[in-house]
């Protein structure tokens, strides 16, 4: 049977745990024969996948000393940043393109799936923060620039957070230094913009961060950078080596935050 995920990085033992819930456009053989039914441009796209997500999670991981969880499966075979119980879980359609393997998948299907790929990738994601005494989550995806029959977005990088908002607060207030501002107008080309909850507002029920961080407590924050700006693996790392120190900060800041007298 296909990996459902891959851990690198085991042996880190600092308190950064890295995940990369959308980090692969694979579709395993036991799915469908390994072919959704879309044509190659679809698997190529964001729908498939977060693309350059993983080469910045990876870059991150080292970064920081930090194990990364990738999922080796397609968000379109099942969506692990989804609750169990949520009607995107198994997408039938997305950005305009119908998953013809999923449009007659049923009960059934959604629980094998569910056994395969999703519960073994969450599983070994629950290890790795189980393993620290005060894990911190960073979660890390990317998005496309414009969806179909919708306008550009003009954020070069979006922090999510919903209940919990400390560390991603002090990620905020990070990256808005006048160094990284500087960096990324350079790479892109547009002054810095950072989206609050944008382009997605905060997490769902259920999500990757609901169930590994927010329920228990643990700082968190999830990442989102435009993918034309990650698109090869030298911006891919460029970008984790710009960010790590920021969360580095950031994280030194929230815990002030929490326990100014510690």
């Amino acid at each position: 049977m296909a990996r459902a995920f891959e851990v690198t990085g085991a042996e880190r033992s600092g308190t950064w745990v890295v995940s990369c819930d959308h980090a692969t456009n694979i579709v395993p053989a036991s799915v469908n024969g390994g072919d959704l039914g879309l044509p190659p441009r679809d698997m190529e796209r964001h729908i498939a996948y977060d693309v350059g997500a993983l080469g910045v999670a990876l870059a991150l991981g080292e970064a920081l000393e930090a194990p990364v969880a990738a999922s080796r499966f397609s968000r379109l075979v099942i969506d692990p940043n989804r609750g169990e119980d949520d009607p995107t879980l198994l997408m039938r359609i997305y950005d305009g393109s119908i998953i013809p393997a999923n449009r007659h998948a049923d009960s059934s299907e959604t629980a094998r799936r569910l056994d395969a790929f999703y519960r073994p990738y969450h599983g070994a994601l629950a290890e790795l923060m189980s393993a620290r005494a005060d894990p911190v989550l960073v979660s890390v995806h990317s998005f496309t620039r414009q969806l179909a029959g919708r306008p550009p977005r003009p954020w070069q990088v979006g922090i999510l957070s919903a209940a919990d908002r400390r560390l991603s607060e002090a990620f905020i207030a990070a990256l808005s230094a006048p160094d990284f501002a500087d960096w990324v107008e350079e790479v892109s080309g547009a002054p810095l913009e950072i989206g609050d909850n944008q382009p997605y507002s905060g997490h769902l029920p259920g999500d990757a961060v609901d169930r590994h961080a927010l329920r228990q407590g643990h700082l968190n924050t999830l990442i989102e950078i435009r993918n034309d700006l990650i698109a090869t693996p030298a911006q891919q790392a460029a970008w984790g080596a710009r960010l790590a120190p920021l969360l580095r900060r950031a994280l030194h800041d929230a815990r002030e935050a929490r326990d100014p007298l510690s």
